[in-house]
């Protein structure tokens, strides 16, 4: 599947892939500075890449949190980080409406996790012929994530990815279970652990969502030494600045750091 992605580099060196960027596009030229630094270090590192941000935040817990700053900027900024830095992009969408209009402007159709199962996104989403990933729901077990998988297959789009961003089993935390990466990769497609996400700590008191950022190296190293086929995270050069997730974001100067270390226990494997 990795091969249908358009310029998709270091396919064969053997290591996981990268999903990463900002949680947001916050404006054309931090986006074009994080895509750079990522570019850079995952050469080095052979790592193949993909460039995500979201164009639009449409789950915020919030009505006065951060959405965007504005959908067709935004996408357009996404599609001159694919053309300069010649990577392939992906972002999100909410709607079936949507699919078909950003898919003229990245090259990976992500599913939310809350949206999994909404079935005429899927069908939307696999009829633009674009790679998709869907990311798993909080809510439900990876064995029930075929379902989502035949909603794709059998709309003619068999360029499928899933996502593990882990679970709910109390109030205003997450829990990964790493079962459900064999689980998952049984139906047969790419399998990613979402590092940053599953450290989140939603629907705090404050309407903010709180995140525990020195818990990323711990699940990465263990996402990579079960066998996932790609990493997903978010990063940024001031998390704390972010307009989005700052709280479970990984500092983008540390990111190098850590790959060094997850390629590592990779060849080992």
């Amino acid at each position: 599947m990795l091969t249908q992605i358009k310029n998709l580099t270091h396919k064969n060196s053997g290591n996981f892939f990268l999903i990463a960027g900002p949680c947001v596009i916050e404006g054309e030229d931090i986006t074009l500075e994080i895509a750079k630094k990522i570019s850079i270090i995952c050469n080095k590192l052979q790592i193949p890449f993909i460039f995500k941000g979201s164009y639009r935040k449409a789950n915020r817990s919030k009505l006065d949190s951060f959405t965007g700053i504005g959908d067709t900027e935004a996408l357009s900024i996404l599609k001159k980080v694919g053309e300069k830095f010649n990577i392939p992009t992906l972002t999100d969408i909410h709607s079936k409406e949507e699919a078909t209009i950003v898919a003229n402007y990245v090259d990976v159709l992500q599913i939310p996790a809350f949206l999994c199962r909404q079935t005429d996104l899927l069908v939307a989403a696999a009829k633009t012929g674009k790679v998709i990933n869907i990311k798993k729901g909080q809510f439900l077990s990876p064995e029930s994530m075929i379902h989502a998988v035949e909603k794709v297959t059998e709309s003619g789009n068999n360029m499928i990815m899933l996502t593990e961003r882990g679970n709910m089993f109390g109030y205003m935390d997450m829990i990964v279970d790493f079962r459900g990466v064999p689980i998952m990769k049984k139906f047969g497609y790419p399998v990613i652990m979402d590092i940053t996400h599953s450290i989140q700590q939603p629907n705090q008191n404050g309407g903010i969502t709180g995140g525990k950022p020195e818990m990323i190296e711990t699940i990465a190293k263990a996402a990579i030494a079960t066998g996932v086929d790609g990493i997903f995270l978010e990063t940024h050069p001031n998390p704390r600045q972010a307009k989005s997730d700052g709280a479970n974001m990984l500092n983008l100067n540390t990111l190098e750091e850590l790959l060094t270390k997850l390629v590592r226990i990779r060849k080992a494997l």
